[in-house]
């Protein structure tokens, strides 16, 4: 029996294709649920927009590849954020939902703000966790002995403070508008719903 590639094995094929909507559920309940307060909104939200930042800097590089229900990657990036953590993107997405998940739970009380915060954070780190072993068998199988090198150099997940060398790659900021149109509107929806929340008291 030959073996699956990574992109027709079962369940981590099934997250990453899915990843968006298993991604969206925490920011729904947090819409649903979350109580902001004008406190809760300044220290979240410039978290969230960092957050936004890391990933539109990792977007110029890595390209539009990243929105496809399958991993695709044309060639190794290892420059610009690349070259200090191997899964910027998903960095930037954490650290954009921990600010949201700050911003709207102001004026939740502890148990709820502490549920609601953990679980957001919990759900994305589960599905990242499902992902991140799903590309990287596609990458080794891709690239081989020049990802391992990549493996050996830079961190999966905590960034290092000294870029891996060497470093291959170039930022594209044209692409950031192809592939950040979702993302943006995501954030403009998030950013009306706690405005809206936090008017209303």
């Amino acid at each position: 029996m030959n073996e699956r590639t990574p992109d027709e094995a079962g369940l981590d094929a099934f997250v990453f294709g899915n990843r968006g909507a298993l991604l969206a559920l925490p920011a729904v309940v947090l819409a649903a649920l979350g109580r902001p307060s004008a406190f809760s909104i300044a220290i979240g939200l410039p978290l969230a927009f960092a957050g936004e930042a890391v990933r539109m800097w990792a977007v110029g590089y890595s390209g539009v590849t990243t929105r496809g229900d399958t991993v695709i990657a044309p060639a190794l990036v290892t420059a610009g954020p690349y070259a200090y953590v191997r899964n910027p993107l998903y960095v930037g997405n954490v650290m954009t939902a921990a600010g949201f998940a700050l911003a709207f739970t102001g004026k939740n009380s502890a148990p709820m703000r502490f549920a609601l915060v953990g679980g957001s954070l919990a759900a994305m780190l589960g599905v990242y966790a499902i992902i991140v072993p799903h590309e990287e068998k596609y990458l080794r199988a891709t690239f081989g002995e020049a990802f391992d090198d990549y493996v050996e150099r830079v961190p999966r997940i905590v960034p290092s403070l000294e870029p891996g060398e060497p470093q291959q790659g170039s930022y594209d900021p044209d692409v950031i508008g192809k592939a950040e149109s979702r993302t943006w509107i995501t954030l403009g929806v998030m950013l009306g719903v706690l405005a809206l929340k936090a008017l209303r008291g």
